[in-house]
């Protein structure tokens, strides 16, 4: 994903816009391969994974996939995120 991108993306939940911008791993082109978005209204939080933001609405979200990125990226991740991100979150790990 293009860091650009971020200038036209809203929360496809609640329409806010601007969203948060976590990077995890990038490429030298400066191409995000794996972070997060995170609506600061809501809560929110949109994987990207493989370059590709996945801004999907809850009822189509795979939670098991998502749990497994929370896990995986745990120290990079926001607190807030992690105790009360949306759809889920870790906060019965902690």
């Amino acid at each position: 994903m293009k860091r650009r991108l971020m200038d036209i993306l809203a929360c496809p939940i609640d329409k806010h816009y601007p969203l948060e911008l976590y990077v995890f791993e990038e490429r030298e082109d400066g191409e995000i391969v794996e972070g997060l978005i995170v609506c600061p209204r809501c809560l929110r939080f949109y994987p990207i994974r493989d370059e590709i933001p996945e801004m999907l609405p809850d009822e189509l979200r795979n939670l098991r996939e998502d749990l497994k990125f929370l896990r995986k990226w745990r120290d990079k991740i926001p607190e807030k995120v992690l105790r009360d991100g949306k759809p889920i979150n870790l906060s019965s790990e902690t």
